[in-house]
């Protein structure tokens, strides 16, 4: 029997070539698209799992309640690993992770800028289960000068020949290749080039507990609860906190006891940090949970508009095979046959939907990847799991998206389709299909709308008013390494009439190149009457900062060039002001005291400026005079921009410095904050324009469905003189009535789910109407282009073939 239905199918398939591959093809894209972003999600919801007591394993983070709101810091001081593990039994193991890139490593003539060291502590690699390919994994780290490095780094530096004991300088001290690793795993919020030994760095440090610095993680014994852990900890702040913290700050115990209730660690699972940790002090960018929902929900929606379409398509060509189901009836087919003959034909096109799905991904998954910024491998499609999940979601959807048009072609009744009359029933069902279209369609509206948002967002981010000039100024990066030298370099650019000013400083905005969380208080009373106590930024710049960067003063003074009095001089900006409790106030004059212990002057005001990504809400700032020797940072006035760099590196060159001449520019590298909601809003349009796609695929088949059972009508309205003009009229206004409900039904739930996505945003858009009206009216012009063809096409045909039967 089933050989006989798989037989019929292929008949009837080869029968219908054209509109057999339009069903096959939009249901192939619909299935491709599902495929890919669920490998995506699958990738996003898979980070961290692959040590062997992941389950087991913990990050401690710290949370602060300060300046009327909570920090959040996921890395914790230098003792809590082992004062954690010394006091709950619980803690099996415990291990840390501290960042030394970027660094410069040499071997013999060959010298690279690594930006991926990190410090780790000497069973790091067994708790992350990271295996060595050559190398003792328990003892490679245990010695002070050895390097764990990547099988790429060996390759890169050593070629071919054996790298485990072979010596490279790190920034000019020798560390011996004790150990390498292919890599570490793509789905893991960590990535290192090279690990080297934090022992040396640590044993002979202060322990201190109320600072930040080192990534801590502890494996828990399998019978014990975390939420228990944690509700312990204040314990341990009271223990070891608040006696530092009042002797930090010089005062008393008892006052220092208030840390208790202020000074949080926490415990976060290590499956969790990808997708639920987005601090700005990350050691990588993290993903987001709530865009693995939309990307899932996304997938599930492209799956029903696919299989939607197949519905519509396949009722579509019933009008064709009414005859046939009469004919089989006459000859004894009963309903239950007949059904199983239909599902058989739609589970057969959902099989071959499914391998020309494959046959699309392998073509699309570089672009993909590219696009999503992962490494999927065409062999996750093809292992035995997937290929099982794959035909499994091709049998369901096949069983699904056929079951409606097989019982409808199978319960036309005899004579009636023998006679030619097979309407009455497909008339009953419109409510049925015009539904389905609504919803496609309002899948698609929202999905415009929501690429039109996000792409608003971005560029009001990428050019709002920063309260600094970010075009053409040129950051030389690593100047550090020129020593002494440093003013010099300047000095000589300074001489070419390209560049109208430069200023030494690591602190360039929208890169990490302060000190973040310190803790300063107002000697003066603020207008509350109180000495505020809050936590700032700092920066250390010199004179020339503020004019090159176009920062404004708004009250006071910038600093004096080389003026020996501005050492404890400082800038403050505006929000630093307001924390303070100083709004009523002339800030000039007044002093701030840092951790307790010195005191700085204010000499002046700067308006507020985005020194971090448009996301944050700008935090307090402190200007310290005296530069740091990170970065030159460059005002230039050319167009030759090229020329000018050549320059540039001539006098470095001339300079031999330990590292390659580097550089970027300040608007690149404030663009590139924004490259995940970049990303996002590549994905919405390209998943969006498939949407619509699959949509008008539908309506197509909708479209043709419904002028096939008005054929008579339109052939006797032409008889009567209609004109094609006001036939195509008529056909398409029922059409985009649908359209028009889609767009009202899309509008209020896409305005409140964007909405709540905005608020991640400190600064952000308000939604505008016309990016409604847009969407909705590029989705009628794609459902009326859609529409016309199939209404001029029966408007201009001859009414006598339509008639002839009659």
């Amino acid at each position: 029997m089933l050989k006989n239905y798989l037989k019929t199918a292929w008949r009837n398939l080869k029968r219908n070539k054209i509109f057999s591959f339009i069903n096959v093809f939009g249901l192939s894209v619909g299935l491709a698209c599902c495929m890919l972003i669920c490998a995506y999600v699958y990738s996003e919801l898979n980070y961290d799992q692959y040590p062997a007591q992941a389950k087991q394993m913990y990050r401690v983070g710290l949370r602060t309640i300060e300046n009327n709101g909570v920090s959040e810091y996921p890395m914790v001081d230098i003792a809590v690993a082992q004062g954690i593990k010394n006091m709950f039994p619980e803690v099996t193991e415990t291990t840390r992770l501290s960042g030394r890139g970027p660094v410069f490593v040499k071997y013999n003539d060959r010298q690279f800028k690594e930006e991926h060291v990190q410090l780790v502590d000497p069973n790091f690699l067994q708790l992350f289960s990271i295996p060595l390919i050559d190398g003792d994994n328990k003892s490679c780290l245990t010695d002070p000068s050895g390097m764990v490095i990547t099988k790429a780094m060996s390759v890169k530096y050593f070629g071919n020949q054996q790298a485990l004991g072979k010596t490279l300088a790190i920034d000019g001290k020798p560390y011996k290749v004790t150990g390498v690793i292919d890599k570490v795993p793509d789905d893991s919020h960590f990535h290192g080039d090279a690990f080297l030994s934090l022992t040396p760095f640590t044993e002979n440090a202060k322990q201190t507990w109320s600072n930040i610095g080192f990534f801590t993680y502890i494996v828990l014994d399998k019978n014990a609860d975390a939420k228990k852990l944690e509700a312990a900890f204040p314990e341990m702040v009271r223990k070891f906190v608040v006696p530092e913290i009042a002797h930090d700050m010089g005062t008393s115990v008892a006052q220092a006891g208030k840390a208790v209730n202020t000074f949080l660690f926490y415990l976060q699972p290590l499956s969790e940090i990808h997708l639920h940790s987005a601090t700005k002090y990350e050691l990588e960018a993290n993903g987001d949970i709530h865009y693995v929902y939309i990307f899932a929900a996304l997938a599930a929606f492209i799956l029903v508009l696919a299989g939607i379409n197949f519905t519509n398509l396949s009722t579509a060509s019933s009008a064709k095979r009414s005859k046939e189901v009469g004919i089989r009836k006459v000859l004894g087919s009963e309903k239950s046959g007949l059904v199983s003959q239909f599902l058989t034909e739609s589970v057969m096109l959902t099989v071959f939907a499914l391998l020309l799905a494959l046959g699309l991904v392998y073509l699309l998954l570089p672009m993909f990847n590219n696009l999503a910024g992962k490494h999927i491998e065409p062999a996750f499609f093809l292992s035995p799991k997937a290929i099982a999940i794959e035909l499994f979601t091709a049998f369901v959807v096949g069983i699904l998206a056929g079951i409606y048009p097989a019982f409808f072609l199978s319960s036309f009744q005899i004579i009636s389709v023998l006679k030619g009359n097979s309407s009455t029933k497909a008339e009953g069902k419109g409510a049925l299909r015009s539904g389905l279209i609504i919803f496609q369609f309002a899948v698609s509206t929202a999905l415009i709308i929501s690429t039109f948002v996000v792409y608003q967002q971005l560029h009001f981010m990428q050019n709002k008013k920063l309260g600094y000039d970010k075009e053409q100024v040129l950051v030389i990066n690593d100047t550090y390494t020129l020593g002494h030298n440093v003013d010099a370099f300047k000095n000589q650019l300074l001489r070419n009439p390209q560049i109208t000013s430069a200023t030494i400083s690591s602190a360039v905005p929208g890169k990490s190149g302060g000190m973040d969380g310190t803790q300063i208080t107002a000697k003066e009373f603020d207008d509350k009457g109180g000495h505020a106590d809050i936590h700032t930024n700092i920066y250390h710049v010199d004179e020339s900062y503020v004019p090159t960067l176009g920062l404004q003063v708004i009250k006071g003074r910038n600093f004096y060039p080389s003026f020996p009095g501005d050492s404890m001089s400082v800038l403050v900006n505006e929000a630093l002001v307001k924390g303070l409790g100083w709004g009523n106030a002339d800030p000039v004059g007044k002093t701030i005291v840092r951790s307790a212990r010195s005191q700085y002057k204010v000499v002046g005001v700067i308006k507020d400026f985005h020194y971090a990504s448009a996301k944050q809400k700008i935090a307090p700032l402190m200007l310290l005079a005296g530069h740091n020797t990170g970065s030159v940072i460059l005002k230039v006035k050319t167009g030759d921009i090229k020329s000018l760099i050549t320059n540039i590196k001539s006098e470095w060159d001339s300079m031999r410095p330990e590292a390659p001449f580097s550089y970027s520019f300040l608007d690149e590298q404030y663009a590139s904050l924004y490259a995940s909601e970049q990303q996002t809003g590549k994905i919405f349009t390209v998943f969006s324009c498939v949407a619509l796609i699959i949509a008008s695929l539908g309506l197509f088949g909708l479209a043709a469905f419904m002028i096939r059972l008005r054929v008579k009508e339109i052939g006797i309205r032409k008889v009567l003189g209609a004109s094609t003009g006001s036939i195509t009229v008529m056909l398409s206004k029922e059409f985009l009535k649908l359209i028009v409900i889609a767009s009202v039904i899309a509008f209020p739930v896409t305005w409140f789910a964007m909405n709540k996505w905005l608020q991640d945003f400190a600064y952000r858009i308000s939604i505008q109407w016309w990016v409604f009206l847009l969407a909705g009216a590029i989705a009628l012009l794609v459902a009326a282009l859609t529409i016309s063809f199939q209404s001029v096409k029966a408007a201009l045909a001859n009414p006598v073939k339509s008639l002839r039967s009659e």
